[in-house]
């Protein structure tokens, strides 16, 4: 007999999305914790990809070095103008 689950569906893109959140998320708040401005370093980090505008604290600059810069750029263009 044959069995009618329905098929489970995934989006390598949807998952990418999560994590790039999760490390942006996580580097905001590194920054915000150890009293900078997150948003002007992480757009500084953005605009000349200088690791050092990124604390050390909680590995956040690590963390930041697994996000390409376009693919970000891309990301938060797209959620910017809640475009596909």
């Amino acid at each position: 007999m044959a069995s009618h689950e329905p098929t489970i569906s995934f989006s390598i893109a949807e998952d990418r999305e999560k994590e790039v959140k999760k490390i942006l998320t996580t580097v905001y708040e590194a920054l915000r914790q150890k009293g900078y401005n997150p948003i002007n370093q992480i757009v500084g980090y953005i605009l000349s990809e200088d690791p050092t505008y990124i604390t050390t604290y909680n590995n956040a600059r690590s963390l930041i070095r697994h996000i390409d810069r376009d693919e970000l750029l891309q990301m938060l263009l797209k959620s910017y103008l809640h475009v596909q």
